[in-house]
């Protein structure tokens, strides 16, 4: 009895090394699928033009505000890659790499105000020679952060602006009574 006992012990803990493995590969599944988006309370309108503002130095191929996306044109960033890739342990040199940025703003509501939520994708392409051809990378997700702060940014910078010149227009309908 006491081996068979055993026995079972051994299977259950052969079985919980196995669920954690398999839970690793998912998580490290789901973070290179997550993409990096931002939740703002703001109306679409007001998130719409901080994000075109924010995306303007790119070279923008497609925009839809029924839809709400915002797609640029294959940005060439091979001298990056290969500056950034320097640093690291292997020798992969890039012949050419080239980034498109897909922008979706949805709609929504919380508590009966609207929101708005940004999500932007960065599709990334390396070729290190003619014969292997291009060949997608993950992103890093760092220029997506980056521009979701700086959407962020535009939009308290607006915030702030509204709340000082309705504070100008109150002290003025002060002084004029």
């Amino acid at each position: 009895m006491k081996r068979i006992f055993k026995k079972i012990n051994i299977i259950c803990f052969l079985f919980f090394l196995q669920s954690c493995s398999s839970y690793e590969r998912f998580k490290l599944i789901t973070e290179e699928l997550e993409i990096p988006s931002k939740i703002f309370l703001m109306n679409f309108q007001q998130t719409w033009q901080a994000v075109l503002q924010v995306i303007k130095k790119y070279d923008i191929e497609y925009q839809s505000l029924e839809s709400g996306v915002i797609r640029t044109r294959w940005i060439d960033n091979t001298s990056s890659i290969n500056f950034t890739d320097s640093y690291g342990n292997d020798d992969s040199f890039v012949k050419e790499a080239k980034f498109k940025l897909i922008v979706n703003i949805t709609k929504g509501s919380r508590g009966g105000e609207e929101i708005s939520r940004v999500a932007i994708y960065k599709r990334q392409l390396v070729e290190q020679d003619f014969l292997q051809g291009w060949k997608e990378i993950p992103s890093n997700k760092i220029q997506e952060k980056i521009l979701l702060y700086r959407v962020k940014r535009v939009l308290d910078i607006e915030e702030k602006l509204k709340a000082i010149e309705k504070k100008r227009q109150e002290e003025e309908l002060k002084t004029l009574f």
